[in-house]
């Protein structure tokens, strides 16, 4: 089977492909020679302990927190008004 399988390979031999999926390979899928779909594998849900959360973000810079939601409000195009 090509490595980028036709769409009658991917109707014939799902099975084999599905079974490639889950061992990691993705596909791009073609009709006439023409790429219309790409399969990738879904990745698994990881744990991330907190300490290493830390570790990643250590050196994120700092959010300015008015800033923030003033550029929110700008892009979704409304302003937060209180409950009254």
């Amino acid at each position: 089977m090509a490595t980028d399988p036709a769409q009658r390979e991917l109707r014939n031999n799902s099975g084999q492909i599905m079974r490639r999926l889950d061992e990691g390979e993705d596909f791009v899928v073609t009709r006439n020679g023409v790429p219309v779909g790409q399969l990738i594998p879904l990745r698994d849900k990881r744990f991330v302990c907190a300490g290493r959360v830390g570790d990643i973000f250590r050196n994120a810079p700092a959010v300015d927190c008015e800033r923030f939601r003033a550029d929110v409000d700008a892009g979704i195009g409304q302003m937060a008004q209180p409950r009254g």
